[in-house]
């Protein structure tokens, strides 16, 4: 049974008071009797006294006259009188018959006859065999008229004497009790007066252990009670406070970890975690919790695995690089630290950077310098064998060679400028550095301006271009140099991709709040796995034959560029053999 403050209290006083009005009891009870047969003994002894003054004047011979005097001072005082002589011998007793004090046993070794005979008075309590009751004698020294000596005693029962005793026990048991039940119902109310407060704090206490830290105790004295108050409601303040500080902290470090493009990961020691971040499940494609599974639970890569065994090895940070078979794969750096205290290790933080995108940048950075030096290889090679062989005489000694060799280096420098102009466009197409403002543009002239433009490459090879329906006033927001530029690029793509005698579509189509522009031929094709590289710089389908044709290989990575600055998006729809459709789409003008 759970025992409250209160009852605490109220048994407390109740033990006090049943432990001190016991011993009152005792020593009342012991204090009494004591006190009781004290005045029963000076009372017996002034009645002997008064006795032996009788005796002294009224007994000539005491052997004669003992019996009689025993009897009539007896009858008077209601005590047991006996006299008994120097030699002990029972001379005369008021209970006992004179023809029966012969039969007496000698009362000279009795305490108090030898008390009485050594110091002029005795006295002493002891059960009379005689009477079969306790008695309390006294005894003095006699002296008769004519001159003998004996003892004179007087004795009285203690059993009135226990009865009166028992009486007076009964009626302080009956007082004790009645202050024991007031004490029981005072202690009861004091009680409650003095938990009141305490119960008030516990049930604030409580309340503040659930969380309402706002709540406060009243302070209603300066005293321990009081003290102790003041010390929980600063205790509260500093929790409350401690708490937001807490919660502030740990809102903070979850807006971090939501925050950061690296995923986190926390486990103890034993490999179990116990913290992940968003940028952690994402990168592990994770849907369900992970908090309190083990590492092994959540993925089987090996290298991480490994790393976290080498870590709790050797309780030092590592760097460890590894690739994630998941959507295709991705090339993680992990940054793996120890979490020690003392030697001990409680855990491992661990953090994983996706650097999938930046390898596959530094492999379109290796490729990229690989074409541009591939590509700027070969005129530079030709213009200088060419440029040699001129030095060495061939322009004095063959002059139709001479123009030959003049041509060709003129061609492959044309060439050079070409792919030295494309990568200016392309850079600074990237670099964001000069971005024309856009406007509202007509597609209608820009597309017949594109098709004059190339209209005389066209028919070199019997190309027919088609242009459907008006547009007129169908405008793109959009630069018109850049739109034309654009165009220029796909027109030239279709026109070199396509066979004598084909055909090429230039059309248009407004959806709500865009334009797409198409531009679909009937030549080779494009194959189904080089569709997602078509746009990469330097990329060729057929390498041979876009050298052949003069192609730079950054066209459609130009084209991109400038449809991605204008907000627009490009796509391609290819089948080998029947053609190729490449759409962008650009917005119109009035369109957020």
């Amino acid at each position: 049974m759970k025992l409250t403050m209160r009852k605490k209290l109220l048994l407390s006083h109740l033990l006090l008071v049943f432990v001190m009005g016991g011993v009152l009891y005792g020593w009342l009870s012991t204090k009494l009797g004591e006190f009781m047969v004290e005045e029963t003994r000076a009372g017996l002894l002034s009645e002997a006294r008064l006795a032996r003054l009788t005796s002294t004047r009224e007994i000539r011979e005491l052997r004669r006259d003992a019996p009689a005097m025993a009897t009539a001072i007896g009858r008077e005082t209601r005590a047991r009188v006996t006299f008994i002589s120097q030699r002990g011998e029972v001379l005369g007793d008021s209970d006992v018959k004179p023809g029966e004090l012969k039969e007496l046993e000698n009362h000279l070794g009795r305490p108090e006859v030898q008390q009485a005979l050594k110091s002029g008075q005795g006295s002493s309590i002891r059960y009379s065999a005689t009477l079969m009751t306790p008695m309390l004698y006294v005894a003095l020294p006699f002296h008769d008229s004519g001159g003998e000596d004996g003892v004179l005693r007087l004795a009285l029962p203690l059993s009135s004497l226990q009865k009166t005793r028992s009486s007076l026990n009964a009626i302080l048991f009956i007082s004790l009790a009645t202050a024991l039940f007031i004490s029981l119902i005072l202690s009861y109310i004091l009680s409650n007066l003095t938990s009141r407060s305490l119960r008030t704090m516990a049930k604030i206490a409580a309340q503040i252990g659930n969380g309402e830290f706002g709540r406060r105790v009243p302070v209603m004295g300066r005293d321990e009670v009081g003290e102790l108050a003041v010390v929980m409601n600063d205790m509260a303040a500093r929790i409350e406070g401690e708490l937001k500080s807490i919660a502030a902290e740990k809102n903070r470090l979850d807006t971090i970890l939501r925050g950061m493009g690296e995923g986190v990961m926390v486990t103890d020691s034993r490999g179990v975690i116990t913290l992940v971040n968003p940028a952690f499940r994402t990168l592990f494609d994770l849907r369900e919790d992970v908090e309190r599974k083990p590492l092994i639970d959540i993925t089987r890569h090996p290298s991480l695995h490994e790393a976290f065994k080498k870590l709790i090895e050797t309780k030092t940070e590592r760097v460890e690089e590894f690739i994630l078979p998941l959507n295709g794969g991705k090339t993680v750096l992990t940054h793996w630290v120890p979490l020690l205290e003392k030697e001990i290790l409680l855990g491992v933080v661990a953090v994983f950077h996706d650097i999938s995108d930046l390898k596959r940048l530094e492999k379109i950075r290796r490729d990229f310098v690989a074409n541009v030096s591939h590509e700027l290889r070969t005129p530079v090679t030709v213009i200088k064998g060419y440029a040699e062989t001129l030095l060495d005489g061939v322009l004095s000694t063959d002059p139709e060679k001479a123009v030959v060799f003049l041509e060709k280096i003129h061609r492959h420098a044309g060439r050079l400028a070409s792919l030295i102009g494309d990568l200016l466009i392309l850079s600074e197409l990237e670099s964001g550095v000069s971005t024309p403002e856009a406007s509202p543009v007509a597609i209608g002239p820009v597309v017949d301006h594109v098709c004059a433009l190339l209209e005389e490459k066209a028919l070199s090879k019997k190309i027919s271009i088609i242009q459907p329906g008006s547009r007129e006033t169908v405008e793109v927001l959009a630069d018109r140099a850049k739109l034309e530029q654009v165009l220029v690029n796909l027109l030239d793509n279709a026109i070199k991709y396509t066979q004598e005698n084909g055909t090429i579509t230039i059309s248009s189509a407004e959806t709500e709040g865009m334009v797409t522009i198409a531009v679909s031929d009937t030549g080779i094709g494009i194959p189904d796995k080089e569709l997602p590289r078509i746009f990469e710089r330097f990329y060729r389908v057929d390498a041979a034959r876009s050298r052949e044709q003069g192609g730079t290989g950054l066209g459609l990575a130009i084209v991109k560029h400038i449809v991605q600055l204008y907000g627009g998006t490009i796509s391609v729809e290819s089948r080998p053999g029947r053609g190729s459709t490449f759409s962008i789409t650009l917005k119109k003008p009035g369109e957020n």
